[in-house]
């Protein structure tokens, strides 16, 4: 079996989802099993061109690039935010000038072809029959044809995540149907499980694509491949990915306790639109995987996939820590707003917890049904800020509830708890192509496309998104207790590197 993660998505941790694919291969008998991270060594070949450089700044990027991908994946430049945004920033400017020669928009996070909409099937199918015209090709057509002639794998698996990753996926898939016509390929990850779960979805696909699956793809594969499914939970695997070079200070082991959302109520989020079941391992089981894969990895961080912690596996970390330091996304409860309880959190080596508190108005949090009112929020940043845990707070603007009286609510709330919140994450909502409560809005389409995630609506307050932007621009980002915190954010890597800038 030989796994895929494709490029395009920051190339900083090792991807999970092909690594506990592998777990449960192997666990099952299957031991030839080939992981190919494509999307860091894509990256890498590009970066290795070192493009004619016409400008200062370009050159000095090509002299500098060895050096820059070294500091990268050390500790030290990570205590230096000046030294670190030059290097991300020359890394990145390389990706730019080489996406540039053949009119892309390329750099360490996003992958734009003006030629392509990853939202049409149409052109994500001309992807695949035309693959030289990706910029990847060259490398990725040697990697396949080789790793194919060494492993000779029964199946292919590609893992596509983000819409960054479609362009190459689709060509990746176009090349591998014309060497090897007859080796079967499926198709699985966030986006797939996305197009798959709506209720208007209609397959294009089927000429170049095997097996489509969504959710959690162990079951499925296993299936496909002819072998029986024991039912038991396997440790992911990840093989020989946790020795390539990542753009992090160590390796950090990325790591899902559970899949969907343990709450599940919240208005308008993709997770209840798209009717992802909740699914949890044990803290028995999440403890014994990490001990088994910190051994073998020997990360330097770990970070909890979750869409959002379980109090009770925070409660078995306290217990029994796992010997690294760890950050992942957490619901404000009860549980965070004790002291005491969150001092034990930053003694099980919790650096960060990156919150959705949305708002910091209580009628939009409540439209939202999101469980949790303001005292709480504001009990838990003040508990976490005096254990030494950092928090990434992310915030909605633009829901149907919101108008700029109410937006003007939370920049209040955010300056008045400036103290406590470390990094901020400014969003402007997007109305998910099949949620619910898209019924009771006028809608139409957002962008062009059949594959569509997203559809617009004529909110009922009358505050467009080009009002809100000019909210955020200048007014929300200007205030004087908002710019620092903005400015601590890492450049393009903004979560994956901020526990190393603590």
């Amino acid at each position: 079996m030989l796994l895929i993660y494709p490029p395009l998505a920051k190339p900083c941790e090792a991807p999970a989802g092909i690594a506990q694919l592998a777990g449960t291969l192997l666990g099952h008998g299957l031991t030839n099993c080939t992981l190919l991270d494509a999307n860091l060594e894509g990256q890498l070949h590009l970066l290795g061109l070192q493009p004619q450089a016409d400008d200062t700044w370009t050159r000095r990027a090509v002299r500098a690039i060895d050096d820059n991908l070294k500091r990268m994946r050390s500790p030290e430049i990570y205590t230096s935010p000046a030294r670190y945004q030059r290097a991300v920033a020359d890394i990145n400017r390389l990706l730019e000038q080489v996406g540039l020669k053949q009119e892309l928009g390329l750099n360490l996070a996003n992958y734009q072809d003006p030629t392509i909409s990853p939202l049409k099937s149409s052109d994500l199918l001309r992807c695949a029959a035309d693959p030289e015209k990706n910029i990847f090709f060259p490398w990725f057509a040697e990697r396949l044809t080789r790793i194919l002639k060494n492993t000779n794998p029964q199946m292919v698996g590609l893992s596509l995540n983000y819409l960054s990753q479609a362009p190459t996926t689709f060509a990746m898939i176009g090349f591998l149907k014309r060497i090897a016509p007859n080796l079967p390929i499926v198709a699985g990850g966030g986006l797939i499980t996305s197009w798959l779960r709506n209720p208007a979805w209609s397959n294009p696909f089927a000429g170049i694509i095997d097996h489509l699956v969504a959710g959690p793809g162990e079951e499925p594969l296993l299936k496909l491949l002819g072998i029986e499914n024991t039912g038991h939970h396997q440790t992911p695997d990840f093989q020989d990915l946790h020795q390539k070079g990542y753009l992090a200070p160590g390796f950090i082991l990325p790591y899902a306790a559970s899949s969907g959302c343990y709450w599940n109520r919240c208005s308008f989020c993709p997770e209840k639109a798209e009717e992802n079941p909740y699914h949890s391992l044990s803290a028995d089981r999440v403890v014994h995987d990490l001990a088994t894969l910190c051994r073998k990895t020997e990360p330097v961080l770990i970070h909890f996939l979750d869409n959002a912690i379980a109090p009770a596996l925070m409660r078995r970390l306290t217990e029994t820590p796992p010997g690294v330091p760890w950050y992942g996304f957490a619901r404000v409860s009860p549980l965070l707003t004790d002291p005491e309880f969150c001092r034990r959190l930053r003694q099980s080596g919790c650096l960060m917890l990156k919150l959705g508190i949305e708002s910091g108005d209580q009628s939009v949090l409540n439209a939202m049904d999101k469980g949790i009112d303001l005292q709480m929020v504001a009990q838990t940043l003040t508990a976490l800020e005096q254990a030494g845990i950092a928090t990434y707070v992310y915030l909605l603007f633009g829901t149907p509830s919101e108008g700029l009286a109410q937006a003007r609510r939370t920049l209040d709330f955010v300056v008045t708890h400036q103290r406590a919140i470390t990094f901020l994450n400014l969003a402007v909502f997007n109305m998910p192509v099949c949620s619910p409560e898209a019924n009771d809005l006028h809608t139409q389409d957002f962008y062009e496309g059949d594959l569509s995630l997203y559809s617009d609506f004529v909110h009922p307050q009358g505050w467009g998104r080009k009002a809100i932007r000019t909210f955020l621009d200048k007014e929300f980002k200007r205030h004087p207790a908002i710019i620092p915190i903005l400015q601590r954010d890492p450049p393009i890597f903004t979560s994956n590197h901020a526990p190393f800038m603590l």
